[in-house]
């Protein structure tokens, strides 16, 4: 929409990637209470994932201040695509685990799933929802718990992305985080999060893990689309 209204320059995807973070901790916030009313956030999960989470989306937003807005899309629709195919595809048997890791490997794979969602502008669910049910947690509480990342990881990327000057960006903005689409985005998200809550847990797990595995490779495929420039 940016690039539409006439402001680009190779900071345009930060911008997006910021004003998006800035709106995660908003509909997180709002999604996680809302689940917990539900009894579904496996609070001991976000509690031990939390402090890897915040730290790794730390480094995460920096690493996204200093690579082109071309490389940011590149490298959300590969890894998207890849963990929309094994939403879509992956065999129930197929598992790393029985239960959550232990460390060191709970914080290897807490610290990815941070730095890249803060790279990308995204909360916890796309890589915390399929990474959670490959050690065996039902996709209802995955998609519960991974609300709560998206809390843990869009909070310190916003503080950084905030001080961050970017040339040419849309009037409005508060270092790379643009208002008007903040309010925007927010005024929609806060009405729908509650009702989309409800419809994840009146749905049966294998239609609601192909409904997300779609929409992932939906997204997957129009980053790569602008990626190569169709």
């Amino acid at each position: 929409a940016f690039g539409q209204l006439g402001y680009g320059g190779g900071q345009l995807m930060q911008v997006c990637v910021a004003t998006s973070m800035a709106t995660i901790v908003v509909t997180s916030l709002r999604s996680v209470s809302s689940h917990h009313k539900k009894g579904a956030v496996d609070w001991s999960v976000l509690r031990s994932w939390g402090p890897v989470l915040a730290g790794s989306a730390v480094v995460g937003t920096f690493v996204a201040t200093q690579v082109s807005s071309l490389t940011l899309q590149a490298v959300f629709a590969v890894l998207a695509g890849l963990a929309g195919l094994w939403m879509a595809f992956g065999r129930e048997e197929w598992r790393l685990g029985a239960a959550m890791p232990v460390e060191p490997v709970r914080s290897a794979l807490a610290g990815g799933v941070g730095f890249f969602s803060a790279m990308m502008g995204i909360g916890g669910g796309t890589f915390g929802v399929p990474l959670m049910t490959l050690f065996g947690m039902p996709i209802h509480r995955a998609v519960a718990t991974a609300s709560g990342f998206g809390v843990v990881i869009a909070v310190p990327s916003v503080l950084g992305f905030l001080l961050l000057p970017v040339a040419g960006a849309p009037p409005l903005s508060i270092g790379a985080v643009n208002l008007p689409a903040f309010l925007v985005v927010i005024g929609s998200t806060l009405l729908t999060t509650p009702f989309g809550v409800r419809l994840a847990h009146a749905m049966n797990p294998k239609p609601l893990k192909r409904a997300f595995a779609v929409f992932l490779i939906l997204v997957a495929l129009n980053m790569l689309r602008k990626v190569l420039g169709w």
